[in-house]
């Protein structure tokens, strides 16, 4: 059976001066997350609000362990990318 894993991401993007500041950080942070891990990656909510993001990725694996492990990775990656912009995280599992 197969474990879809969806990590979100909270972002404050204290010093975006714009919607096209912000896309800028988070086109660059989905598109480093899709290379390096081969996972799916969107952002979720907030689209209109220059300061905040909401962006989930998503892994589906016949393992639950090897899925729970790229989501680690990827939670690391995106905190050594941001920083203190990274405010928050969720992780939850359909099985």
């Amino acid at each position: 059976m197969p474990t879809v894993g969806v990590l979100t991401l909270e972002l404050h993007l204290d010093g975006s001066h714009s919607l096209k500041d912000k896309r800028h950080t988070v086109k660059g942070l989905k598109d480093r997350l899709r290379s390096k891990f081969n996972v799916a990656v969107a952002e979720i909510d907030y689209q209109d609000l220059w300061q905040r993001a909401l962006v989930s990725a998503v892994t589906v694996s016949s393992d639950h362990t090897h899925a729970a492990q790229t989501l680690q990775l990827v939670e690391r990656e995106a905190a050594a990318i941001l920083g203190g912009l990274l405010v928050g995280t969720t992780l939850e599992w359909i099985e």
